[in-house]
């Protein structure tokens, strides 16, 4: 049996109230529904025929569509604040957009990323991108990168990502690199603040790995915002195409160039 499971910060009242009083209406139509906080220690309860709904921003967003991948599960977003990028519901009516995305066969397979750091064998999850940077300001870090094996180009930047199509929109945007339809299996290798050196961004296949090697001083390693953790002189993270996609409910979606039009003339970009 299909179940809603609403996901949350706890600083985030509003989420959590609206939760419980959409909860509370769908269990009149015979729905499940649990509230998972993702900032607790709790583990959440899910499996692949949960419907995962955020509540919150962007960040809530990334955080629930780890626990989505992970489980399998389908991932709908309603945003509480201003538009977001990756926000595809306005939050009104969230009731009826719940019990729509339940009977959807509408999914958007979103590509994400699979972070294997060498020496670990550990895996990381991205659905924006991952990022090589520096470890303390006013310093830049070296990075060395290849596609598949083949050396592609050396940077001295602030730091270097792997942004998907999903996360374009994000710091990959800002960055200077391009904006993608969510719906191309690419990932975008884009330079942050490079010095003497190009300063485009790459684009390669789905089906190519891209790593990225520490050549100079250390450098930390963040995935969606998130430090995993610090990179010492010559240690490297390969990037791949996950093999398992975030499955999103397309559900009243703005598309790509009306949001994008909305968050610059709203100064969110």
């Amino acid at each position: 049996m299909t179940q809603v499971l609403f996901t949350a910060f706890s600083n985030r009242g509003d989420a959590v109230d609206l939760a419980t009083e959409v909860g509370e209406r769908l269990a009149l139509e015979g729905v499940a529904s649990s509230l998972h906080l993702l900032d607790s220690d709790e583990k959440a309860r899910l499996d692949d025929e949960t419907l995962v709904v955020s509540l919150g921003g962007d960040g809530t967003f990334l955080k629930a569509a780890r626990l989505a991948h992970d489980a399998g599960a389908r991932i709908v977003a309603f945003n509480l604040g201003h538009l977001g990028f990756l926000l595809d519901v306005p939050s009104n009516d969230i009731t009826e957009s719940v019990k729509d995305a339940l009977e959807s066969n509408s999914v958007s397979e979103r590509l994400a990323l699979q972070i294997t750091r060498s020496g670990t064998g550990l895996e990381e999850f991205a659905l924006n991108e991952v990022l090589v940077e520096r470890a303390s300001a006013g310093h830049m870090v070296k990075v060395k990168t290849f596609v598949d094996a083949e050396e592609y180009l050396t940077y001295s930047a602030d730091g270097v990502m792997v942004a998907t199509p999903t996360g374009s929109t994000g710091y990959n945007f800002s960055a200077g690199g391009p904006v993608v339809d969510a719906s191309l299996s690419i990932m975008i290798l884009t330079p942050i603040a490079p010095h003497f050196t190009i300063d485009r961004s790459i684009v390669v296949p789905d089906d190519k790995v891209i790593r990225l090697v520490v050549v100079d001083k250390p450098a930390m390693l963040v995935a969606d915002g998130t430090t995993i953790g610090s990179m010492g002189l010559g240690e490297y993270v390969d990037v791949r195409e996950s093999p398992t996609p975030v499955r999103v409910v397309a559900t009243r979606s703005f598309d790509l160039a009306t949001r994008l039009r909305r968050s610059l003339r709203e100064g969110h970009a």
